[in-house]
This record gives structure tokens, C-alpha cells and sequence, in this order.
């Protein structure tokens, strides 16, 4: 079905420059959670001196309740294999690794069977389309920690070592793999570009909104009825995905959406009219991320809720820095004592401060983001966290007023 002619149109037809121009007019933004303009990522590393370049494909997607990645590595790999070389042309890179989850073992048989149907034909190799351009592609598998999902964790593990971030500047893109000029960018990011290069940025660039361009890949599931994946338009909007594609829940009404997983937050039912994209997301305190989107009924406690992602990320803390592997260990003992009825006002108050810290003082993203799920859930439904006060405390409160 057109496979590989957007590859060999980029080869013959258009310049290294000319393919990146037509991603960054596309108005392409990376799916993996940032949402950073992937042209301008492209020529970064493009501009960057020396001869040994990389690409890497992130498909560590690790986030609980999310499987986008997964589908596209196990039903179309081959538009990921292009994808990856079209950007390895583009940039002048002749080396690409697929980094991912063990947990996806469907996804790995199917991946590699891809990329020696491709060498086979002489799609992925030497001298690909008798062009004079060399692109290999090996598979990493990784075993399983959150933090892979960082791309200098990632490429730490890459190069054999522990997957430990480390502190950026100086970005991949100058300094990556093996100290080379690397790009990285995600499953679904490196799924849009053969469209993109077959099609034409205009017409690209003419689905979604002004600041966020093309479809977006969700995983809905949670207590929603028609759970599974669904691609959107970038700004139709929460209420859209949620109740009618989704079918709403069974029974009771929704309460909220968890996005972005636990880099994200939840948002409420009221603002179910917001239109999904990078910047609307933002604004009510949560992110897009790789794209879950957990649906939450009216019997859900969002403390619980929170003190789920805050054990998530006490447990994938890698525990380099000090405000990630202590801050959330702390945070998860203070949603405890909240949700045993053991805590006072002021112990919500320093927990607050102590979020602000973690998200400041982190190294990397996974401590950064750790507390999004806590303060979202403050910020909207804190009337559940004071009912969850200690009993005399609140009996106290209320005889005061």
C-alpha cells in the first residue's frame, strides 16, 4: 500500500534540507509528551559537526494505561522503519536502534521480522534504492524501568550502562549516543513522517489546531464503555473523545480524565469542553504525554487516585537525585496518612511546598512531573482531601466557625 515510496521519493527527489523543511512546515510536534517542534529538533542534529550520527526510536511506553506504541510496533512496523530512515537521510545518520520495553514481546518478534523483510528487499542496508544511502536499524530491549523513557536514561542504557539520566545541556542532539549527535524521537512521531513526505506538508498542516497540527493516537480505558484506541483531529475536545466515542461510564457519571499518566493530572468533567491539544492541556495543569487517557467515575477517590502515581514513581525513582528519590517517598507516606484519616490542614499544606520542590529541584523528568497527579487533584477536588482530615481535627474546624 505504498510502502517505501515516500523513502525512495526522499532520496531521489528531495535534498536532506528539503525533507526537513517539509516536516518543520508541517507543523509536526513530538508525540512523546514535551511536544517539541520535531523539524527544529531535526535540524539540530542536522547542523551538528562530525560523521557519526544517530537515530533512536523511543518505544519504552511505560506510562500505566497506555498502549499506542505498542499497536503501531505490532500492526505496521514497517512505517516506523521508514520513518526512522527518512530522518537518518535527513539528517545524516547511517545507524538507528529501536529501543524497547521487554514487557512487548509481540512487538519485538514483529519488529524484527520487519527489519529483515526490509533488508531482504533491500529497504533497510547498503546502498538502499541503489542511492549511495546506508541505514541499518537494530532493537534494544529494555527491562523495564520507567526512567528508560528519558532519552538520556534511554541512551545510557543503550550504551550498556545503568539507566540513570543525566543532566542536560548539553542535549542529545549535540551530545547522544556513544558522545555523537543523536536524535530521538518516539513511535508515533516516526509513524507520521511518511505521510507527511508522501502527502505534503500543507496538507498535513491543515488538520488539527494552529499550535498543534495532525491526529493524535489516545488509549482510552478506565471505567469509560468502549475502551481501546482512538485517533483524533488535534481540538476535538475531552467531552467528545470521552462520551461519544468513548460511550461515557456505565453507570454513575464521569468525574474526570487522568492525562499524560503519571507525568499528567487529572482533569474534572466540567472543562470537558477543552479542546485537546499541547497548549489547552497545559493551562488546566496536566499534559498530553504519550497520549493515555484514564476515565474516572463519580465512585473514584482522586486521593487514591493520586497516591497510586505517587507509588508509581516512588517505585520507578532510579534514585540519583536526592529531591526524586527522597521527595517521593515522602510524598506517597503523606497520601497515606491522608487517606487513613491520620493527617491534619497543615500536613497538606507542607505537602504542597514539598511538591513545589520535587518539581523544581528534580533532575529529570520523571521527578519534575511525579507531583502533577497530586497538585491537579489539589487544585480540583481538595474538598476530598479535607474530608479525609483527621475526625477531631475537622469536629474542631467546624465548632470554630
Amino acid at each position: 500500500m505504498g510502502g517505501y515510496e515516500p523513502l525512495y521519493h526522499a532520496l531521489y527527489e528531495l535534498s536532506s534540507a528539503a525533507v526537513i523543511e517539509e516536516i518543520t512546515k508541517s507543523g509536526l510536534r513530538g508525540r512523546g509528551g514535551g511536544g517539541y517542534p520535531t523539524g527544529l529538533k531535526w535540524a539540530t542534529v542536522a547542523k551538528m559537526p562530525g560523521k557519526q550520527k544517530y537515530v533512536i526510536c523511543n518505544a519504552d511506553e511505560g506510562d500505566p494505561g497506555a498502549f499506542m506504541d505498542r499497536s503501531v510496533l505490532e500492526s505496521d512496523p514497517h512505517r516506523v522503519l521508514e520513518g526512522m530512515a527518512i530522518a537518518g537521510y535527513a539528517i545524516g545518520a547511517n545507524h538507528g536502534f529501536i529501543y524497547v520495553r521487554a514487557e512487548y514481546p509481540l512487538a519485538i518478534q514483529r519488529l524484527t521480522k520487519a527489519i529483515q523483510q526490509a533488508k531482504k528487499y533491500g529497504l533497510l542496508g547498503s546502498q538502499i534504492f541503489e542511492s549511495g544511502f546506508d541505514f541499518k536499524i537494530d532493537i534494544r530491549i529494555g527491562a523495564g524501568a520507567f526512567v528508560c523513557g528519558e532519552e538520556t536514561a534511554l541512551i545510557h542504557s543503550i550504551e550498556g550502562g545503568r539507566g540513570n539520566p543525566r543532566p542536560r545541556p548539553p542535549y542529545p542532539a549535540e551530545v547522544g549516543l556513544w558522545g555523537c549527535p543523536t536524535l530521538i524521537n518516539n513511535v508515533e512521531t516516526y509513524a507520521n513522517i511518511t505521510p507527511i513526505i508522501r502527502k505534503g506538508a500543507e496538507w498535513y498542516s491543515s488538520i488539527g489546531t494552529a499550535g498543534s497540527k495532525g491526529t493524535k493516537v489516545f488509549a482510552l480505558t478506565g471505567k469509560v464503555q468502549h475502551t481501546g484506541l482512538v485517533e483524533v483531529p488535534m481540538g476535538t475536545t475531552l467531552r467528545q473523545i470521552v462520551e461519544e466515542m468513548g460511550g461515557g461510564v456505565a453507570e454513575g457519571r464521569v468525574k474526570a480524565v487522568q492525562t499524560g499518566g503519571p507525568s499528567g493530572g487529572c482533569i474534572p468533567a466540567v472543562f470537558f469542553d477543552t479542546p485537546v491539544d499541547y497548549e489547552s492541556l497545559q493551562q488546566l495543569g496536566t499534559m498530553m504525554g504519550s497520549g493515555g487517557m484514564i476515565v474516572m467515575d463519580d465512585a473514584t477517590s482522586m486521593v487514591e487516585i493520586a497516591q497510586f502515581y505517587m507509588d508509581f514513581c516512588r517505585g520507578e525513582s532510579c534514585g540519583k537525585c536526592v529531591p526524586c528519590r527522597a521527595g517521593t517517598v515522602q510524598l506517597h507516606e503523606m497520601l497515606t496518612k491522608i487517606v487513613n484519616h491520620q493527617a491534619t490542614e497543615t500536613d497538606i499544606e507542607q505537602m504542597e511546598a514539598l511538591c513545589q520542590m520535587v518539581k523544581e529541584m528534580s533532575l529529570c523528568g520523571l521527578g519534575q512531573s511525579a507531583p502533577n497527579p497530586v497538585l491537579s487533584t489539589l487544585r480540583y477536588f481538595k474538598e476530598e482531601y479535607l474530608a479525609r482530615l483527621r475526625p477531631e481535627v475537622e469536629t474542631f474546624a467546624t465548632a470554630k466557625d
